[in-house]
């Protein structure tokens, strides 16, 4: 047993509103939740056939050794913040910081881009069309009903991703029923076996989307305080939700093939565009049921935001009460137990991220769609390539520390996962073959990328600095600080 106290400055204050509210069923379901994204299963199936063997081959590559590492570090180290907290004790609290803001800023980035976009798209698919300033006030009201979820104390607010995984196995559970229904009634799509060959092309153009799709892991290590036993919940939820979303993303991806023809397949319509299609064979119900299905649809698109934004918003919170960003950002609510600030900041720039690039692209929802997915990507992965070391550093630096999981093969789990998500950065940047929307315009593309990155880090720079009150409170140097928690 040893004493582990990573956090300081104002923390200690903070922790104070927390209530334990999470229970193993609970951290399960929310765990499907975040890691089952509708938004980017389209474009998975976009890519053919491929797309099921190279999900295949980097769940065993990647899904697996992420599962195993982050498990590893939610058990060590159950404190508040989670990955802030690992990467901190890696690599110091700078590095953690400004790491943090890249992690945290992703979500808002998420809100008001691609997940506002695909619940745009799926209204007007099944509803009727809203024009640039109905989706502008569309987008508003979705950003902003997920800010007020999150809000909510966590006790009220788990019941969002809960809520949210149920809708996830009805809606992709019936999809893949009617595209049985589909098929037994009027044929499918032939896919050739060597369609299913896989391809370095194909590789580029997945991997970004695939291991998005896989990531999540870390989101209930950041509400760890608020947990029952979480060195026993940690590893029992990676488990048993990773298995599960594995089987439903597998599911609807295929049945997209099956039902929609390869060359009319795209990123940010083939889930919906499917869903159409296969509804047809309900006849008069068909309408109804569509309108059920879109509704589940944008409802599950919209608790993906929530459930990551629980946990990147609280871990942002965790590192400006330490020190790392300005303080005021790190207050809890005494209500509430949750960081309002946080949200509320988020839900702004959410909100900019909407009004901003659906101007800027005059409406081309597929333009929008293809450059906020990869810009939310690549911040989400930067961020990740000082946490996944962590595992490996920590091992080095706190051998005494108490590790009631210890994940096999941990320099194996840490170059898979560290190479692969520096690869998809890479990648996205500079894309072997631009995305069809932005066909012709790399400098365009690449700028929508960079510049964002700098301002994210620029940002984080600068909150690292207005953190320096608060570093003031610190009663040790870092590496002596000591916490209550025992791990």
């Amino acid at each position: 047993m040893s004493e582990v106290q990573p956090l300081s400055g104002n923390w200690l204050n903070e922790r104070a509103h927390l209530r334990k509210s999470l229970r193993r069923v609970d951290v399960t379901f929310y765990l499907l939740c975040t890691l089952v994204g509708l938004d980017t299963i389209g474009s998975v199936a976009a890519n053919g056939p491929q797309g099921l063997v190279w999900m295949v081959i980097l769940a065993v590559v990647f899904f697996l050794p992420y599962g195993l590492l982050t498990a590893e570090l939610g058990t060590a180290f159950p404190v508040e913040g989670g990955p802030y907290v690992w990467t901190k004790l890696a690599f110091g609290r700078m590095a953690a910081g400004i790491n943090q803001v890249l992690y945290w800023i992703s979500n808002p980035l998420w809100m008001g881009g691609t997940l506002a976009v695909v619940a745009l798209a799926t209204f007007e698919t099944f509803f009727f069309q809203l024009g640039v300033t109905g989706k502008i006030v569309a987008g508003l009201a979705f950003i902003w009903a997920g800010v007020l979820a999150v809000a909510a104390s966590l006790r009220i607010g788990k019941w969002v991703p809960i809520f949210g995984a149920f809708a996830r196995i009805v809606l992709l559970g019936f999809f893949t029923i009617s595209v049985i229904v589909y098929g037994i009634k009027n044929g499918v799509q032939p896919l050739a076996f060597g369609d299913f060959v896989p391809t370095y092309a194909a590789f580029t153009a997945l991997v970004p989307v695939l291991i998005f799709n896989y990531v999540g892991f870390e989101l209930p290590s950041t509400a760890t305080e608020e947990m029952t036993d979480p060195q026993k919940t940690v590893p029992f939820a990676i488990l048993r939700a990773g298995a599960a979303a594995f089987f439903l993303y597998g599911g609807p991806i295929l049945g997209i093939l099956l039902v929609v023809p390869a060359d009319e397949i795209k990123g940010l319509g083939g889930f919906i565009d499917a869903s159409k299609t296969v509804l047809s064979v309900y006849g008069p119900a068909a309408p109804a049921l569509g309108a059920i299905c879109a509704a589940g649809f944008i409802i599950g698109v919209l608790t993906s935001g929530v459930s990551w934004a629980i946990g990147a918003h609280r871990a942002q919170a965790v590192a400006c009460a330490d020190g790392a960003g300005p303080a005021w950002l790190g207050h809890l609510s005494a209500r509430q137990g949750t960081p309002i600030r946080v949200n509320v900041l988020s839900g702004v720039l959410a909100s900019i991220v909407l009004v901003v690039a659906l101007n800027l692209t005059e409406g081309n929802t597929e333009k929008y769609f293809a450059a906020g997915l990869a810009l939310v990507i690549c911040t989400t992965f930067i961020s990740y390539l000082l946490t996944f070391p962590s595992m490996v550093r920590l091992r080095s630096t706190m051998p005494n520390v108490a590790r009631p999981f210890r994940a096999p093969l941990a320099w194996v789990c840490t170059i898979l996962t560290t190479g692969l998500v520096a690869y998809t950065v890479v990648v996205l940047i500079w894309p072997p073959s631009l995305p069809s929307s932005f066909e012709g315009e790399r400098l365009q593309y690449t700028l929508s990328q960079v510049v964002p990155l700098a301002i994210v880090i620029v940002i984080g720079l600068v909150f690292y600095a207005l953190g320096r009150p608060t570093r003031a409170h610190d009663v040790a140097p870092d590496d002596e600080v000591q916490q209550r928690v025992t791990v």
